[in-house]
């Protein structure tokens, strides 16, 4: 096998890191992380230049500025265009990236995402969770789409018990109206 030209594993991996910061939400993933260059590890990565295929495996850790990705095998299909699809799967794969201007992180986890350039779509799939500060979502499914800014959370398939269904916990924000407490 020859070894795979730097430029394709570069512009896979940094194509790759931008769909990561769409999960986020386009004003509010963290801008800088644009900029920042683009680190990959794996045990094993295997590049097929004429297919533009790229299989990353064992142990993947992508990290772009605030962005961090563990997985244990991501595949990248590319076209004339640039990404079309992405697919990591893990036990969970887990993300995180800083929200812009902010000190807080989303987080999310899952058995399987995947990720269409095309459309936009990103699906979470497998017992996922996405994290906000204190606010979550869980669902067998949690579908994003970064054109549209949509999200859409699916449970198990006739659930019967809690476990099955979507689940949000939204905590309050503090009011700021209220009087300060005297001492």
């Amino acid at each position: 096998m020859n070894a795979p030209h730097p430029s394709s594993l570069v512009s896979t991996a940094a194509l790759f890191a931008l769909c990561l910061g769409l999960i986020a939400g386009p004003a509010s993933a963290e801008q800088a992380d644009r900029s920042k260059p683009v680190n990959l590890e794996a045990d094993t990565v295997t590049l097929d230049d004429i297919r533009k295929v790229s299989v990353y495996e064992g142990n993947v850790i992508l990290t772009q500025g605030t962005i961090l990705l563990r997985a244990d095998r991501v595949q990248a299909t590319q076209n004339d265009a640039g990404l079309d699809r992405v697919v990591a799967t893990g036990r969970p794969v887990a993300f995180r990236q800083k929200l812009d201007g902010q000190d807080e992180f989303i987080e999310g986890f899952a058995d399987r995402v995947e990720y269409s350039g095309a459309t936009g779509q990103l699906e979470l799939i497998g017992q996922a969770r996405l994290r906000r500060g204190s606010d979550e979502l869980r669902g067998a499914q949690i579908s994003y789409n970064a054109n549209t800014a949509f999200y859409k959370v699916v449970g198990q398939p006739n659930a019967q018990t809690p476990a099955g269904r979507v689940r949000a916990v939204i905590k309050p924000k503090p009011r700021t109206d209220e009087p300060a407490a005297k001492p």
